[in-house]
């Protein structure tokens, strides 16, 4: 589902929990059938001689989700990357606040089904050998085609790909390239045939601070990438959430406008108190995490360290994650109890 954009963009979580195919284990490559040359029989050469010595072949390549834990997303000092815990706390943050303080945190992720799709928004690991597809920007029955605002791509998309919501929603599609440290991310996709087709496209380069162009939006609302926001089951395992987290308000607790590093706004409602996008929210220090499990602590760390922040139109304080077979759903629920009074607002520059 979308809103109306200025100048024209995204949005992405609404009043439910997104769902989304999942998949752990994807090949990338096929595995190349013409042999480097060996030594030379009497009747081939490589593998395809009957009598002579095997060559070299290129192996199959496959990635896992948990390939993502051994890339650089952004440099250190990028703003998805930044400890705020010591950051000045805005003038406004209680007023801004007070509009949503009752709206408990949501983790719209986790494992099992909704609506008969995994909870979350899943994205897939490739190599740098897996091939490209062209990607078509169109307009369909869900939404406007932004292909004016996009990156052309080609996309390496495997062709079993998880869609979000098995292509029902916002039907995102996230591939991160592991050996080249390329995001390649897509809002409203579908595929027919091979042929992959998508209302906009973004291409990230995870080595890079730049910023999409002023004005564009990407597979999210905001302009921003969505992979470096999504909290992930491997990175709670290891102990460590080093980055922001991906978070929405609704329309109302949204100022149309942005701020670095968010690069679009929408037609929201909010008004002289409210956050626009790319704004920050910051567990307060003193609230007291000792009661949450290990696994949740490890999220409310990160709430402290480097904060939330909004990129999308959804609902009050939901916090986006990749689905995994392996969360807690009963554990991730009880971070319900905490209150948006709990945050504040990090000055906004």
């Amino acid at each position: 589902m979308r809103l109306s954009f200025l100048p024209v963009g995204i949005a992405v979580l609404l009043s439910f929990a997104n769902c989304n195919k999942n998949s752990n284990v994807v090949p990338v490559s096929k595995k190349d059938t013409t042999a480097t040359a060996g030594t030379k029989g009497n009747t081939g050469t490589g593998t395809t001689g009957n009598t002579g010595t095997t060559g070299t072949t290129l192996p199959i390549c496959s990635a896992t989700i948990a390939d993502a834990e051994n890339i650089e997303i952004f440099p250190a000092d990028n703003a998805w990357n930044q400890d705020i815990s010591a950051s000045q706390v805005d003038p406004n943050s209680t007023p801004i606040i007070a509009n949503f303080s009752t709206s408990k945190v949501k983790a719209d992720f986790g494992s099992g089904l909704w609506d008969n799709a995994p909870i979350g928004i899943p994205f897939v690991v490739v190599c740098g050998s897996q091939p490209k597809a062209a990607v078509t920007f169109r307009a369909n029955a869900n939404d406007g085609n932004y292909g004016s605002e996009s990156d052309k791509g080609p996309y390496p998309i495997p062709a079993n790909a998880p869609i979000e919501g098995n292509g029902q929603g916002d039907s995102h599609v996230i591939v991160v390239d592991k050996d080249n440290d390329i995001l390649y991310e897509l809002y409203n996709a579908s595929v027919s045939n091979g042929k992959w087709s998508a209302s906009s496209g973004a291409i990230f380069d995870l080595k890079s601070d730049k910023l999409r162009p002023l004005g564009w939006t990407s597979a999210d609302a905001a302009g921003l990438p969505i992979f470096p926001g999504l909290v992930r089951y491997d990175e709670v395992l290891k102990g460590t959430i080093d980055h922001a987290i991906r978070f929405t308000l609704s329309s109302g607790n949204v100022k149309p406008a942005y701020i670095a590093p968010a690069r679009h706004s929408v037609n929201s409602s909010g008004g002289q108190y409210s956050l626009p996008f790319g704004g920050k929210l910051r567990l307060k220090a003193s609230f007291d995490i000792r009661k949450y499990s290990a696994s949740n602590q490890v999220i409310l760390k990160a709430m402290k360290k480097y904060g939330i922040i909004l990129a999308d139109i959804g609902s009050n304080m939901y916090i986006s994650g990749a689905p995994d077979s392996r969360w807690n759903n009963d554990d991730l629920q009880k971070l319900g109890a905490i209150a948006a009074s709990n945050f504040e607002v990090i000055k906004l520059n």
